[in-house]
């Protein structure tokens, strides 16, 4: 089974339906709902051990939301810019709550928000909204490599026996994470551009 685009039924083209309850969705709501837990976990009850199963969780809803989204032709148009929302907040704000606990340190999350930054502030002074961009196989690579990398790290803070592996395992993962967040967020960059200009010359010519 593909992890990419799996679900996709092959000469059927996938539809983003005016649809809001749905399994998909639901599933992405959990993943919002994951993060509060997580952050309470760490924060204030010092539990590593079920901070990595709820990171566990939130990451198998994004591949599982997709999946049957494909598969069972429930893609919407909220799913469609709930998802990517859903995944940056776990990821920012599971980063800042590891500063705070002193796992990782701030550059991290820098490396993080930089680029959501300027992508953020250009979408806003083209479009007021979301850019409605297909997500790009390397950001989809990218997710998977930093929601795996940071339930590593977290669980290198256990008292496994093997604690230094894991710890530079979670580090080489989530450094690639990381430079496929600046490959995905330059390729986004150029896009969101070349939209932003070819509707600003679209929205000219009709005035």
């Amino acid at each position: 089974m593909k992890f990419i685009g799996a679900g996709s039924r092959p000469g059927r083209p996938q539809v983003d339906h005016d649809l809001v309850f749905t399994i998909p969705n639901l599933l992405t709501v959990v993943r919002f709902m994951g993060v509060p837990l997580f952050i309470w976990l760490v924060l204030a009850q010092k539990e590593y051990g079920a901070a990595v199963v709820v990171l566990a969780v939130m990451a198998s809803t994004d591949w599982v939301d997709g999946y049957i989204a494909r598969r069972f032709d429930q893609t919407s148009k909220l799913g469609r810019v709930l998802d990517p929302i859903a995944d940056r907040l776990a990821l920012i704000a599971v980063a800042v709550t590891l500063v705070i606990a002193g796992v990782v340190h701030w550059l991290y999350l820098a490396a993080l928000v930089v680029p959501d930054a300027v992508l953020l502030t250009m979408t806003l002074f083209f479009f007021r909204g979301h850019p409605d961009l297909p997500v790009s196989v390397i950001g989809k690579v990218r997710t998977g490599l930093l929601l795996l990398g940071t339930p590593m790290l977290v669980l290198s803070r256990l008292d496994t026996g093997f604690s230094t592996e894991l710890f530079v395992a979670a580090w080489i993962v989530l450094g690639l994470g990381l430079i496929g967040h600046w490959i995905a967020a330059y390729n986004y960059f150029w896009a969101i551009l070349r939209k932003g200009r070819m509707q600003a010359h679209h929205d000219d010519g009709a005035a």
